[in-house]
């Protein structure tokens, strides 16, 4: 077994398992604290190297491309500190990275673990039900859908049409870009009906607009991995795809009240009319939200 523990993070090998653990130190960027352990299994990775410094290395395991849902759904925009594939190794530790390195290297090569793309995701993804607050509302997903409940300061667009619920049936795939401080992120729900959309992340009521607390959103990459690991794999994704069929919709019961859902409906038409009257929404956007409501209900 090899093993190396650093203030960043501890990384354990046992000939079949790369073990990676964060370190709890306030220098640890909060992702990856949240992110939490990792177990990178051998057939997942492609390499790894060590690039020692003057007063410090890094060790960097490279992983086979389709093979982590991670890695898929953020398509490496995460900022380098948050990146839960790297370690800080101090330079007196240099010796003990090398071993580590060699012998995952050597383990490679014995089991032959092949070079190409993955044809499934080998990682797992974060667990749900997950949910984060970011800048620009709650995002939660359970494993079949995601739902965004907008915040105060979400666009007056947004706040119209009401908490967005998204079938995992429905989407296609989940685009994301971190908020860097000096330019807003955003994180994009990109289903069958909305490939085409051209709404900014601000205005598309299937997009957060991500502008606020870097630290704190970047943590929408959770909500972004987690359903990726739930969505076709790229390998699969191909221009005769066939849609899985869905599950029977559930018969609703008498008990439940037709009209409020009317009077609910109408008044987000209401708010939808008077925004387009008072030129805040262009005729575009006014029908594509429009048409969000409705499918809404």
């Amino acid at each position: 077994m090899a093993e190396i523990i650093q203030r960043d993070g501890t990384w354990v090998f046992d000939g079949s398992t790369v073990r990676i653990t964060p370190g709890f130190h306030r220098s640890v960027p909060l992702f990856r604290q949240t992110y939490g352990e990792v177990a990178v299994p051998l057939e997942a990775v492609s390499g790894i190297v060590y690039e020692p410094e003057r007063k410090r290395g890094r060790l960097r395991l490279r992983l086979r491309e389709g093979a982590d849902p991670l890695l898929q759904a953020t398509g490496g925009r995460l900022p380098e500190a948050a990146d839960p594939y790297r370690l800080i190794v101090d330079i007196d530790r240099s010796g003990v990275a090398e071993y580590v390195a060699e012998e995952i290297r050597h383990a490679l090569l014995l089991d032959q673990v092949p070079g190409e793309p993955a044809k499934s995701y080998l990682l797992p993804g974060p667990p749900v039900p997950v949910s984060v607050r970011s800048s620009d509302g709650m995002v939660s997903f359970d494993g079949t859908q995601v739902r965004i409940d907008w915040s105060d300061t979400s666009d007056r667009i947004k706040r119209a049409t009401g908490p967005r619920i998204i079938s995992t049936h429905d989407l296609v795939q989940v685009d994301w870009l971190p908020n860097s401080g000096y330019q807003d992120g955003f994180m994009r729900f990109v289903t069958r009906e909305t490939l085409s959309s051209k709404l900014p992340p601000e205005k598309d009521p299937h997009a957060l607009d991500l502008w606020g607390s870097t630290r704190r959103d970047l943590l929408t990459a959770l909500v972004a991995t987690a359903v990726t690991a739930r969505l076709p794999h790229p390998s699969t994704r191909a221009a005769d795809y066939v849609e899985p069929p869905r599950l029977t919709p559930a018969i609703p019961s008498q008990s439940q009240s037709q009209s409020d859902h009317h009077d609910v409906l109408l008044r987000r038409l209401r708010e939808l009319g008077e925004l387009h009257r008072e030129g805040v929404l262009t005729d575009e956007e006014f029908a594509t939200t429009k048409s969000a409501v409705l499918r809404g209900f």
